[in-house]
């Protein structure tokens, strides 16, 4: 079995993106984004939780899985990690939710991260701010 399974996601940047949510980070399938989506990171993601290989599911819902959330706009990059587990559901269509809390919802990616939107990089959020592509990698372990 590999130690570790890569999900790659396409999306894109907005001028509204401000990365300055203090507890989560978002990537969503949606195709606008107002101001008041502090907390989105990337929009028209080509992939949502449904979209994702059984395999990579099954292993982000194991007890003491980790993940790497890792995001690039325009060559400039961070990263994210954070943990999965058994409570979560990734059922929603549309959004993935990366939580600093242990909150889980239908939503939620993964929880107790190091970082939400306000902790990237600004640098990077500049690049997101452009509309760009953006891409995301996810790394289950």
């Amino acid at each position: 079995m590999a130690e570790y399974l890569v999900e790659r996601i396409n999306a894109s940047g907005h001028p509204n993106i401000s990365a300055r949510h203090k507890t989560t980070l978002e990537i969503t399938g949606d195709k606008y984004l107002t101001p008041a989506g502090d907390c989105i990171i990337a929009i028209k993601a080509d992939r949502c939780l449904p979209d994702l290989a059984p395999g990579f599911l099954d292993m982000l819902r194991s007890e003491g899985s980790r993940i790497e959330v890792l995001i690039e706009c325009n060559g400039v990059r961070d990263r994210v990690t954070a943990r999965g587990g058994r409570a979560l559901t990734l059922n929603h269509g549309e959004d993935m939710v990366v939580r600093k809390s242990s909150y889980v919802c239908g939503r939620t990616l993964a929880v107790k991260a190091n970082k939400a939107a306000a902790d990237l990089k600004r640098e990077l959020v500049d690049e997101l701010k452009k509309g760009d592509r953006v891409m995301v990698e996810l790394r289950v372990y």
